[in-house]
């Protein structure tokens, strides 16, 4: 019987001691004496949204699938678990065996924020590693991190032994191989194994590049140590997602999670482009599931889970080819089997009256509409693709299926941004609760629409159109929403609009860690020492503390995110090769300040470059 690390008076005192007892149905446990590589999928935030991450789902399937490994999870313990274990000197654990993970092969670590970075760092600092790469021996675990923050790493270059860029499903096997191979041949060192790993695609090793700068503070040169390693990471992409690992008995969690549902990832890449969107441009191109495979996958994770919701996981579901069959096989089984069902993703143009009329008699969840843009002129600025007239009518047609809570979602910030922009929103806002009144009889309506708008402010991203933008101060970022506070609270349906807005600092603070270099890094170690931790998290920022970090480490945060950079400028992640090319995003770059959209890939290629993977929608395949 296995024996918990934290001991019961810990566990009584802890907020939710169920996060760190393990022991979820369809968890995974072997017999570590019969397994030659044991490895710590990491997710470094809170139990409850860790469990809610497909990647770590389908990684955690496909390491356990091999009879020669065995993964086990780890979450970001809670300040309060985290105190009590470096006070009491308890290490981090694997949840399965309730091991310490120093004792392990790889750790591995998704980043799938930038606000994440301080736990990156608790983590690697509980399992009583040095935070530093290169002062940890051979006989300690290798880190490795992996995720959409790794498509710029320098910020946690020193800290992390190597990346791994791309879809996970293509090398881990030979990372894993490579492992075991030079373990068993007695060959194996930490310094001979990275520099052999740098040589599989997608894997980036830092301690094998040099990077040097200019006088004034930008990137001169960024070059291999060794000539054979390549001067340029190739993101690896799964070409067939049809038979890729996909967990059919994915982890029920104890605690109730951020997503709390069977979860079926319907294809990965998008159409679109929007100019904004990182995991838009990264992802592609789009590859589907067929339909039998969703189908099957749907089933699988309903019987082996006792979920009562399902939940259609992509960038944009609209676009998946097969949507209608699938809805009705959906709606057939879910409707039988009182199974709700949760469909985001959905573009108002394609959100169609006819499967708005199936699923209205399923239970009903708030529509998400993201207009990103008040007008049109910025919505065209932004490629988003979508007119007031789409808008306006995807919500008449969702109040005549019976919905009458809409979400909107928006960005303050944007590049071109105007007064006029910003006031459109509220305006926008209290067209559509007028509209509700106007579609809906008074005898038909089940209570005062709910118009909830968010706005985030605009973080530019690499590998995008815009990466080139500048952000502003926060306090710039406040004024932008008192902008559409004002316009809302004067409009005529105000109460029934309800509005919410980001934190103007913690945006700032994303700006930088998306955009940094490597000298970042000792403003992060800086601050994660000094008590900085869960920073995604309003309770538990502290601006004070990371301005005292930065005045420390001698970064200044202006050189990063409040200037627009030129086309000339050597980015920290242009040593990665992602499959778009830079000329397509100059390109898209110049028709944004020209207010030209860009059509989709259904539409026409545009020539973004990765059609060289021959793989999905892409000409040629």
């Amino acid at each position: 019987m296995r024996k918990l690390v934290l001991p019961d008076d810990v566990l009584l005192r802890l907020d939710k001691a169920a996060r760190y007892i393990g022991n979820e149905v369809n968890s995974v446990t072997k017999d570590s004496s019969k397994v030659d590589v044991r490895i710590a999928m990491c997710f470094p935030d809170v139990y409850e949204i860790g469990m809610s991450h497909l990647g770590i789902q389908i990684l955690y399937e496909m390491f356990n699938r091999r009879e020669d490994v065995w993964c086990e999870r780890v979450y970001s313990p809670w300040p309060d678990a985290h105190a009590v274990m470096k006070d009491r000197h308890i290490p981090l654990f694997g949840l399965e065996s309730q091991e310490p993970v120093k004792g392990f092969d790889f750790i591995g670590i998704t980043l799938q924020y930038e606000m994440c970075y301080t736990n990156v760092l608790g983590l690697i600092d509980l399992a009583e590693l040095p935070l530093l790469s290169a002062e940890r021996t051979d006989d300690m675990p290798l880190v490795v991190a992996g995720g959409p923050c790794a498509y710029n790493p320098e910020p946690l270059a020193p800290f992390i032994d190597f990346f791994y860029i791309g879809d996970g499903e293509t090398v881990y096997d030979r990372v894993i191989d490579l492992y075991k191979e030079m373990k068993a041949s007695g060959r194996y060192s930490r310094k001979d194994y990275l520099y052999e790993a740098a040589k599989i695609p997608g894997i980036y090793v830092p301690s094998l590049y040099e990077v040097t700068y200019k006088t004034d503070g930008t990137i001169d040169a960024f070059v291999p140590t060794v000539d054979d390693i390549p001067a340029k990471i190739r993101r690896q992409v799964e070409a067939d997602p049809d038979h890729s690992p996909y967990p059919l008995k994915p982890l029920v969690p104890h605690v109730r999670a951020i997503q709390d549902r069977a979860v079926i990832e319907v294809m990965r890449g998008c159409i679109r482009g929007c100019r904004f969107c990182q995991a838009g441009m990264t992802y592609r191109p789009k590859r589907e599931r067929t339909l039998s495979t969703v189908e099957k996958y749907a089933l699988e994770q309903l019987k082996s889970t006792g979920y009562e919701e399902i939940s259609l996981s992509s960038l944009s579901t609209s676009d998946y080819s097969q949507l209608p069959e699938l809805i009705d096989f959906l709606i057939d089984y879910c409707d039988r089997n009182h199974v709700n069902i949760s469909l985001p993703s959905l573009r108002i143009d394609a959100f169609s009256l006819d499967v708005m009329e199936k699923v209205q008699d399923i239970k009903k969840s708030s529509l998400t509409f993201a207009a990103e843009a008040g007008t049109q002129r910025l919505r065209d600025v932004i490629n988003k693709g979508i007119t007031k007239d789409d808008i306006m009518k995807g919500c008449e047609q969702a109040f005549r299926g019976g919905w009458n809570r809409v979400k909107l979602y928006f960005m303050l910030g944007l590049p071109t941004e105007t007064e006029e922009d910003r006031r459109a929103i509220g305006e926008l806002a209290d067209e559509i609760a007028a509209l509700y009144y106007d579609t809906v009889p008074k005898e038909q309506r089940t209570g005062r629409v709910n118009i909830n708008v968010s706005t985030s402010f605009f973080v530019p991203k690499p590998f995008t159109p815009f990466q080139w933008c500048r952000m502003y101060p926060p306090n710039e970022y406040l004024t932008r929403a008192k902008c559409v506070n004002d316009t809302i609270k004067a409009s005529l349906n105000h109460k029934s609009i309800t509005y919410n807005w980001h934190d103007g600092d913690i945006s700032v603070m994303e700006g930088i860690f998306a955009l940094g270099d490597r000298r970042v890094a000792p403003a992060i170690k800086y601050a994660y020492e000094h008590g900085a931790l869960f920073d995604a998290w309003n309770d538990f920022y502290r601006p004070s503390l990371w301005k005292e970090a930065f005045a420390a480490t001698r970064v200044d945060p202006a050189f990063y995110v409040y200037r627009e950079k030129p086309l000339t400028e050597t980015l920290p992640w242009d040593f990665i090769d992602c499959g778009i090319s830079r000329r397509f995003l100059e390109t898209e770059w110049e028709r944004a300040r020209g207010e030209r959209i860009t059509p989709n890939c259904r539409e026409s290629c545009s020539g973004c470059g990765c059609a060289s993977y021959r793989t999905g929608i892409c000409p040629g395949h």
